[in-house]
């Protein structure tokens, strides 16, 4: 949710130089010892959810191959990404970063999971050895510099996805996954990682769209590492008719959790929920005053052109996202109602005398809009979050208050301007 990204390193041009190192270190012995032997082993590595970085909060998944009879013992990793090269961040928001596949020493992998205190698990895949070959043999060719790079997609194409794809393609049969144990959407998934993040789970519902609330299927849900373990524990490999073999056939602990190393961050005081209130009540309380007063200050200027330029600034975010990113579940999105980019332009007419009509007619739309978007939150076919509310209705008692004080005004205009005629007709 970027978004919510999912990767095992920073992505700093220093870790992407230390993987070239390690990959050329490595490709004498791959080439040299290209043949697996019988007793080697291919197994699925799951790193626990690390709390020192956004990206991490979901966990990590790799592939390692283990032969000790040839001195093979890689990792290869699809979590590269380099965040130092030109024009990331622009790339990053449009959903068009590429991810590279890494291969790395399982002793450095390992030491890095053991310095954050993240729980690594290990499945030892029940593949047999001609399987094992071609599996190793993708993965390494996967890994040359002219194929380690790929276009890197959050729900349908990460760092777990593509080991499980790897894994199914390579197997002579069919991978038959367990049923589903409850039903749930991409958005839930996100949840349950960001349950200690109120606000960057905030963050991502207003991002993603409808499209993360429909119920996906079990190997919908392994584009998050920890499903992607759970399903291959319980799977089983259906060779033909009358055999089926369990994917898995022996897990262990590598390394335990070590909370004082994988600590929650320090949090915000305040929940989205709380602070969106806090700021519907102070709307509401300078909207009663400024309505008894029919005062139109400086000050009341400031408080909307702050809250509707950043309501308009949220809603260029969700409108690029929707139509200009390739973001997977941002279209349609149902927050644009109320966060919508043409709130930024009229707060540049709040300030212009003539423009006063053009801000009446914004208010009212917006009032309109704001009014059947509350009335009918309960029947929006997305899942919203419960802040979203007091957010809106701030927007929408201060749409209402300026809609009566120009009203009134015109009003008022109007009067002037029809006594004053009525004067100029009798000659006074």
């Amino acid at each position: 949710m970027e978004q919510a990204v999912t990767t095992l390193y920073p992505g700093k041009r220093f870790c992407i130089s230390l993987f070239s190192v390690c990959l050329l270190l490595l490709t004498p012995s791959v080439r040299a010892q290209g043949k697996l032997s019988d007793h080697a082993t291919i197994t699925l590595l799951t790193a626990s959810p690390w709390n020192g970085a956004v990206y991490a909060f979901f966990g990590h998944t790799a592939i390692r191959v283990q032969d000790d009879s040839t001195g093979v013992d890689a990792v290869f990793n699809y979590g590269f990404f380099d965040s130092s090269q030109p024009g990331f961040i622009y790339n990053f928001v449009r959903g068009r970063t590429d991810y590279i596949l890494g291969v790395t020493s399982f002793t450095d992998f390992l030491q890095e999971y053991r310095a954050k205190g993240s729980q690594v698990a290990e499945q030892r895949l029940n593949l047999s050895s001609v399987e094992r070959q071609q599996l190793y043999r993708a993965l390494y060719e996967n890994a040359l510099p002219e194929n380690r790079k790929y276009r890197y997609n959050y729900f349908y194409d990460n760092c777990a996805t593509r080991p499980r794809d790897m894994v199914e393609q390579y197997s002579s049969g069919e991978i038959i996954y367990p049923a589903a144990d409850e039903e749930q959407s991409y958005r839930d998934l996100l949840h349950e990682s960001l349950i200690n993040y109120p606000w960057y789970s905030f963050g991502i519902d207003l991002l993603i769209g409808s499209e993360a609330d429909r119920t996906i299927t079990v190997r919908e849900k392994m584009f998050m590492p920890s499903y992607l373990m759970d399903a291959f524990e319980e799977a089983a490999i259906v060779k033909n008719d009358s055999l089926s073999l369990p994917l898995v056939d022996a897990t262990k602990l590598l390394l335990e959790q070590k909370p004082h190393r994988n600590s929650l961050r320090e949090q915000a005081i305040l929940s989205p929920f709380f602070t969106a209130f806090a700021l519907f009540l102070f709307a509401l309380l300078i909207s009663l005053i400024q309505a008894i007063k029919l005062n139109e200050s400086r000050l009341y200027l400031l408080f909307d052109s702050l809250l509707f330029g950043i309501t308009g600034i949220g809603g260029g975010v969700i409108f690029f996202l929707m139509y200009f990113s390739s973001h997977p579940a941002t279209n349609p999105n149902w927050n644009l109602v109320w966060l919508h980019p043409v709130a930024l332009v009229a707060v540049l007419f709040f300030w212009v005398k003539s423009g006063q009509r053009a801000v009446y007619f914004y208010h009212f739309i917006n009032f309109v809009l704001l009014t059947l978007f509350l009335l009918g939150w309960c029947w929006i076919p997305q899942q919203l979050p419960l802040a979203t509310i007091p957010f809106a209705m701030s927007v929408w008692i201060r749409s209402a208050t300026n809609l009566f004080l120009l009203r009134n005004k015109r009003i008022k205009s109007r009067r002037f301007t029809s006594s004053r005629e009525m004067k100029a007709a009798w000659g006074q």
